[in-house]
C-alpha cells in the first residue's frame, strides 16, 4: 500500500468542529486525544517517541517528512501514536539518509494521517479551549461523539516499557546506571553511555529489590506517556527505591512518578508543553535555558507549601507558564526535571544535567 493514495477525510473534535483534508497512512479510523508540537525539526524523534502513545500529534510547521524516513534517527523501535496531522507531508524528500518517504512509512506502521488540514487555525483552538479529544474518519457522519467524548489514554506505561531487562555500554564502563523505562526514548541511554556508563534498562515494573540487587551507581527514571497518578503500583515501589538513598535522575515522566512517591501532586496541563523551544529558567544560575519537551501534566509545587519546601529545592520554573520544571530532593540524592535534557533532535544546552547527575553518583560512592 502506497501512502499517497489519498482519499478525503477529516477530524472531528469532541465539540463538533470539523477539519477536512486527505488521509494518508493507514485508512483506519482512530479516537485519540489531540495535541500539537512546535518542532521545526525532528518529526522523526517526534513520531517515535513513546510519549505519545494514545496521542494524534498535530505538527505546527507547515511541511512536513522533506528528509524522509531516516531509522537511525527513530526514538523507538516503532511508533506508539495513534494518529498523524500535519498542513503538507512532501512526497519527494531529499536527504542522502533518506530510507523512503513518509507517506509510505505511516502506512507500513498502520499509522492514520491526514494532510492538507488547516493546522493554524487547529493549533489555536486547542490552545485556546485547550487539549481534546477527536476522530479521523472518512466523513463527519461517521464520528461517534460519545465514543470520542469518553475516550482517555490508558496503560500506557505498561504498553511503551521493555518487557525484559537488557545491557547497553562496555562491560567494563566507569558508571553502572538502572534505567527504569516508562516509554524511554532512545537518547537517554545513548548519552549514558557516551559518558562512560553500562547501562541496564529494566522493565517499569520491576521491584526496589531487583533493583538493589544489580548494585547501580545510579538510578535514571526515563519519560513516558499518560496520566503520572494512574501509575500507583510504580509509585508505591518508587517509595522504596528511594529509601536506597542510591542517586537519581528523572525525567520527564519520571520527574512526575518521583514528585507523586515524595507526596507531591500533579495536574493535568491545559494543552501541554511540546517542542524543541519551550524556555527553561535555572533559578540557581538565573541562566535562560531553550528545551525540548512533551509532557501533557505538571508537577505542582507550591513554594507555599512546607511539605514541597521541607520535601525539594524548585531548581528550574518554565518562563511562559511559571510551571515547575526540575527539583532537587533535600532528603534523598535525586534531581528531576520536566524537559528533556537528552534532547535528539536539539537543543543541546541542559545536557550538562547528565554530568551532573553522574558527578553525584561519584559523591556518593565516596561515602
Amino acid at each position: 500500500m502506497k501512502g499517497m493514495e489519498q482519499k478525503p477525510g477529516c477530524l472531528v473534535l469532541e465539540n463538533g468542529m470539523v477539519f477536512h483534508g486527505m488521509r494518508l497512512g493507514s485508512q483506519k479510523n482512530v479516537i485519540a486525544e489531540i495535541v500539537f508540537t512546535t518542532g521545526m525539526n525532528g518529526y522523526l524523534e517526534t513520531l517515535t517517541d513513546p510519549s505519545y502513545y494514545g496521542q494524534a500529534v498535530v505538527q505546527s510547521f507547515p511541511l512536513i517528512g522533506n528528509y524522509g524516513v531516516i531509522p537511525e534517527d527513530f526514538e523507538a523501535r516503532k511508533p506508539y501514536l495513534s494518529a498523524y496531522i500535519a498542513s503538507e507531508i512532501c512526497d519527494a524528500p531529499s536527504n542522502f539518509r533518506s530510507r523512503g518517504k513518509l507517506s509510505d512509512w505511516l502506512a507500513e506502521q498502520n499509522i492514520p494521517a491526514l494532510t492538507g488540514v488547516d493546522t493554524r487555525t487547529l493549533i489555536r483552538i486547542l490552545r485556546d479551549r485547550g487539549t481534546m479529544n477527536g476522530m479521523i474518519c472518512d466523513s463527519p457522519k461517521d464520528a461517534e461523539i460519545e465514543k470520542i467524548h469518553a475516550y482517555r489514554v490508558t496503560n500506557a506505561v505498561r504498553s511503551t516499557t521493555c518487557t525484559q531487562a537488557y545491557t547497553l555500554g562496555e562491560e567494563n564502563a566507569k558508571h553502572h546506571i538502572a534505567l527504569l523505562d516508562f516509554g524511554a526514548k532512545a537518547n537517554i541511554a545513548r548519552e549514558l553511555v557516551k559518558r562512560d556508563c553500562r547501562v541496564t534498562v529494566l522493565p517499569a515494573y520491576t521491584k526496589c529489590d531487583e533493583i538493589a540487587a544489580l548494585n547501580p551507581d545510579g538510578i535514571m527514571l526515563s519519560n513516558g506517556a499518560g496520566d503520572p497518578a494512574d501509575n500507583t503500583e510504580i509509585i508505591t515501589e518508587l517509595k522504596k527505591t528511594a529509601a536506597l538513598k542510591i542517586p537519581i535522575m528523572a525525567i520527564c515522566l519520571g520527574h512526575q512518578l518521583l514528585a507523586l512517591a515524595n507526596g507531591i501532586p500533579t495536574a493535568k496541563l491545559k494543552f501541554g508543553h511540546r517542542g524543541a523551544n519551550q524556555p527553561v529558567l535555572n533559578l540557581m544560575t538565573k541562566q535562560m535555558a531553550v528545551t525540548t519537551q512533551n509532557h501533557g501534566y505538571q508537577v505542582q509545587y507550591d513554594t507555599k507549601n512546607q511539605h514541597c519546601i521541607e520535601t525539594a529545592d524548585l531548581l528550574y520554573v518554565n518562563i511562559n507558564d511559571n510551571t515547575c520544571e526540575g527539583l532537587r530532593y533535600i532528603n534523598i540524592p535525586a534531581i528531576s526535571v520536566q524537559f528533556h535534557p537528552e534532547a535528539c533532535a536539539g537543543p543541546h544546552d541542559t545536557s550538562y544535567i547528565f554530568d551532573e547527575f553522574l558527578q553525584m553518583t561519584e559523591v556518593q560512592k565516596c561515602r
